[in-house]
């Protein structure tokens, strides 16, 4: 009796592994930058502790319209810290914006659509001024960006005598002072806010998602290499720099909606905007670093100092705290740097 022998079955092929989906992307970075978002909650429900209206809608979005310019600020920063380098300028920049701003419009509400335009070509001639000279004539950063702040500065005090004359438009100060109305359940919602959306959107588009961002995280991960293969690496790094700036034009629009017309206005917000980036997870000397993280760390900055005010610190003590999360974000860093190694 015959019997019929079965032929064996196909071993099957071993499945790829599946890809993570976008969602799956983002709570990993977020997982990456998850101290920063600890920090920030521990912060908002103190300040909620001793102001209890804290949480409802007019007052909180009140507070990121404060914190707007120094995200958007921070977000900019971070562009040229992942290229490796450093952006010093921005404060005196945005302290130029509001003094060029208020002597040029002098209270003509027809003035300030073409001063807007003037602001961002300024803006646009400092940040490839910083870029060129340090891609082209290998100026360290640090040095080249901290020149521009002291030209900025003495500028605006030689112009003013270190009294800015002239008023800006109530069409200038809408972006930082005004909102959209009448929203239900919420009353207004501040145009600064909403320019801060816009903005962190397309900015973290342009990090994570184009041709552009993969080039600067090369250029700043290994100049070298990434000229090897074939990244333009001097116009990656000026176009980082360019972009630093817009975004301190941006924040100075803010800012002359909120604070008055001084020689000081934008004194700190660089050093501000840097330890934000460091908080936010990226590493100094380039190569790392996620925007959402970043933004979130300037926010959590200005809820620290909010805090602060509250607990009737002197501006001293905040001076000293910033200070101190400085020396502490780069330490932290550079820890962080060794153990990756």
């Amino acid at each position: 009796m015959s019997s019929t022998v079965s032929p064996k079955p196909a071993a099957r092929e071993p499945r790829a592994p599946a890809q993570p989906g976008g969602v799956a992307r983002l709570l990993r970075r977020l997982g990456r930058g998850a101290p920063i978002f600890l920090v920030l909650i521990v912060l908002l429900v103190w300040i909620g502790l001793l102001n209890p209206n804290f949480f409802q809608p007019g007052v909180l979005l009140a507070f990121l319209r404060r914190a707007a310019p120094i995200m958007i600020l921070a977000a900019g920063q971070l562009f040229v810290i992942v290229s490796g380098g450093f952006d010093l300028s921005v404060g005196s920049l945005i302290t130029v914006i509001v003094v060029v701003a208020a002597a040029v419009i002098e209270g003509d509400p027809a003035k300030t659509w073409p001063v807007m335009a003037l602001l961002f070509a300024i803006g646009g001639l400092v940040g490839l001024v910083n870029g060129l000279i340090t891609t082209r004539l290998k100026v360290p950063s640090f040095i080249t960006t901290l020149g521009m702040l002291l030209i900025l500065r003495g500028a605006v005090f030689y112009w003013t005598g270190g009294a800015p004359t002239g008023a800006l438009t109530e069409e200038f100060r809408l972006f930082g002072r005004a909102g959209i109305e009448g929203v239900p359940g919420i009353g207004e919602i501040p145009y600064a806010v909403i320019v801060l959306l816009v903005v962190g959107t397309a900015f973290t588009w342009l990090l994570h998602r184009s041709t552009f961002g993969q080039q600067l995280f090369a250029a700043g991960g290994g100049p070298r290499a990434a000229e090897l293969s074939g990244v333009d690496v001097p116009r990656v790094r000026t176009l980082a720099f360019l972009l630093s700036a817009l975004s301190a034009v941006i924040a100075g629009i803010l800012v002359g909606g909120l604070a008055g017309v001084s020689a000081q206005v934008g004194q700190g917000y660089e050093f501000t905007a840097i330890s934000a980036v460091v908080l936010g997870g990226a590493v100094l000397g380039g190569g790392k670093g996620q925007m959402v993280p970043v933004i979130f760390a300037a926010l959590t900055l200005e809820a620290l100092f909010t805090l602060l005010n509250l607990l009737g610190l002197p501006q001293p003590m905040r001076e000293a705290v910033q200070g101190l999360i400085i020396i502490g974000a780069v330490v932290y860093s550079s820890y962080r740097a060794r153990r990756q190694v």
